[in-house]
């Protein structure tokens, strides 16, 4: 089975954005993939009020295709945490995911560390944007999972174009980080990740609907890896982590 384990559906007229979930289901299909974790564009309730009930409809939609990960503002302090415990407890949600530029609030931030340790509660994984912005950084993200030692926490695109080094590296002082290959452009880093943390800690994903699912899939088959290792990125890595999340 392969778990896409980072992409999007949302409706959001005033940016433009009209990804309903039938729209990351054709993706899927044509690149073979059975399984997409999927969250929101913006962040709840903020910018989309509704964000949790869309996710949650949409995974009704298509249960045996979609898992729905919840993407909050933390800064709601109590309101938030609250709705993630509504999330995973009562709708079957997942994981978490935190955009710091969005939020415009640091990884360290103590609202950022609040609910982080919910998650790690909740055993559910949180998903970072972790990339070149200002924001986003692995050393930041870094100083987060030293704050949350029970928190499983993924770095998403694995520091983007120009901090690819730093995440493998944070990874490897870390062993609650994660790293996700999405919209990181170096087949050979992908490797690397695998030498250095090992498989089990690395996780494919292809941010779609923007990126396209199936070229994100090709870049692995550039990466070297073994039957073992790819079965592992594709699947079974993620699919530990979001087994362990709890119910009511």
């Amino acid at each position: 089975m392969i778990i896409d384990s980072h992409t999007h559906a949302d409706e959001f007229e005033p940016f433009g954005w009209f990804d309903p979930p039938e729209k990351l289901i054709d993706l899927m299909d044509e690149a073979k993939i059975e399984k997409s974790v999927i969250m929101t564009y913006c962040d709840a309730p903020v910018l989309k009020e509704d964000g949790i009930k869309y996710i949650a409809e949409a995974v009704k939609k298509f249960p045996d295709r979609l898992i729905g990960y919840a993407r909050l503002h933390p800064q709601l302090k109590g309101k938030a945490i609250a709705m993630l415990e509504e999330a995973v407890l009562d709708l079957n949600f997942k994981g978490l995911k935190l955009h710091p530029e969005s939020l415009t609030t640091h990884p360290y931030h103590d609202a950022m560390i609040a609910i982080i340790k919910k998650a790690g509660e909740l055993n559910i994984p949180t998903l970072f944007h972790c990339g070149d912005d200002s924001m986003s950084l692995p050393l930041q993200i870094a100083r987060t999972a030293e704050r949350c030692p029970d928190s499983k926490i993924i770095l998403g695109h694995m520091g983007g174009i120009f901090h690819v080094d730093d995440a493998i590296k944070m990874a490897e002082k870390y062993e609650n980080l994660y790293l996700e290959t999405s919209a990181m452009p170096y087949p050979n880093k992908i490797r690397e990740a695998v030498n250095r943390i090992g498989a089990e800690r690395v996780v494919f994903a292809s941010d779609g609907p923007p990126a396209n699912p199936e070229l994100e899939l090709r870049k692995l088959s550039h990466a070297n890896l073994t039957d073992r290792e790819h079965k592992l990125l594709t699947g079974e890595s993620i699919f530990q982590l979001l087994e362990r999340a709890k119910t009511r």
